[in-house]
């Protein structure tokens, strides 16, 4: 690989064509000048997935806010009066929708609702797949699954089994924050352990159920905390080939008792220099194991979810049609981007749109 002009040393170049580079590397590639990580990472997502950038047309489905989790950067959750918790007739009105939209998928998530075991989840994914049996379902997080198998007197493998026979396809790979008890300990202290996550995710993977993996980073953790979480993923990768996708998702600080700590401290999340970084250097520490990375526009916002593209990532996500989490912690990006504008987005970044399934296979 050339790169011009470039100060990276050629023993790193040659280890992250093979997938080999260590977290020495890592840091060391944040230390040099930026546009020169781009450019390694840029070149290996060439070498990845060549000049297709995806995007998928999907609806996501909040069913209720109201959890018994502790979470302190959550500002979704309320357990007040003005909680709601959808009825499975409105879960199936929104599910009608995404179908006449054209969406061929549905990501379900909720808070932990208590005294709800596992039927809870299967009798959702039971009447989905009744009325659209080609719908693709994309639901349900580790921490879900773990709450729901603890409240049922159930091992995760026999409630993943169960969740699998009712028509979960895939799972989101959220719940993971950044997966060190450390930053656990004092952001969702009544979260699973990261040994508890890598277990449930390991063992989706084993059942038939793809998941992706995300990190929500810039708050409290330090650097070598990140590259240990995308190191973390990529040992599971080699033992399951189960992800489909790495999501670097931004922190949102506003509405939520984190952000405010985060806010007095000076900061103010991250940089979109410090964004494009961490998308750069999971390309380089996953490339030959995870291939897709999506920079979510609703986090990022468009205009820099665009310009990562160049900086590693060949995915934009979903059309979403509506997105409740993100935009209560303050994210101001929009809960709905057509098709058409991604591809505009995707073509005016130099590259070939395509829309995807849920597993990245073309439509």
């Amino acid at each position: 690989m050339a790169l011009i002009n470039s100060n990276i040393p050629d023993d790193i170049i040659q280890r992250s064509l093979v997938g080999e580079c260590t977290k020495e590397d890592a840091l060391q590639l944040l230390d040099v000048e930026p546009l020169e990580l781009f450019s390694l990472a840029n070149e290996l997502r060439k070498d990845s997935v060549g000049n297709t950038v995806t995007y998928i047309v999907n609806r996501n489905i909040n069913f209720t806010n109201m959890c018994v989790g502790t979470c302190r950067f959550c500002a979704f959750k309320d357990n007040s009066d003005n909680g709601y918790r959808l009825t499975t007739p409105e879960i199936m009105e929104k599910v009608r929708g995404a179908d006449q939209s054209g969406s061929t998928e549905v990501c379900i998530q909720g808070g932990l609702l208590p005294y709800v075991e596992v039927d809870f989840y299967q009798n959702i994914l039971e009447l989905i797949k009744a009325e659209y049996p080609k719908m693709h379902i994309h639901a349900f997080s580790p921490m879900e699954v773990y709450h729901a198998a603890r409240l049922s007197d159930m091992t995760i493998k026999d409630t993943l089994v169960e969740l699998k026979k009712s028509g979960l396809d895939t799972m989101p790979g959220t719940a993971a924050e950044v997966l060190s008890d450390r930053v656990r300990k004092l952001i969702c202290p009544g979260k699973l352990k990261t040994a508890e996550w890598v277990d449930v995710v390991t063992l989706a993977h084993k059942t038939g159920i793809p998941t992706t993996a995300t990190i929500m980073y810039g708050h409290i953790e330090t650097i070598g905390e990140r590259i240990d979480h995308i190191l973390t993923i990529r040992n599971i990768q080699k033992k399951t080939g189960g992800f489909t996708e790495f999501v670097p998702l931004p922190f949102m600080p506003y509405n939520n008792n984190l952000g405010e700590e985060v806010l007095r401290s000076g900061k103010f999340s991250t940089t979109g220099l410090e964004d494009l970084q961490l998308h750069a250097i999971a390309r380089v520490l996953l490339h030959t194991h995870v291939n897709n990375i999506q920079a979510s526009w609703v986090k990022l916002g468009k205009k820099l979810a665009q310009f990562a593209l160049n900086c590693g990532a060949n995915d934009l996500g979903g059309t979403l049609m509506e997105e409740k989490i993100s935009k209560s912690a303050g994210a101001t990006h929009g809960e709905y981007m057509s098709p058409k504008e991604f591809e505009w987005l995707i073509r005016g970044a130099g590259r070939d749109p395509k829309q995807r399934t849920t597993i990245y296979r073309s439509l």
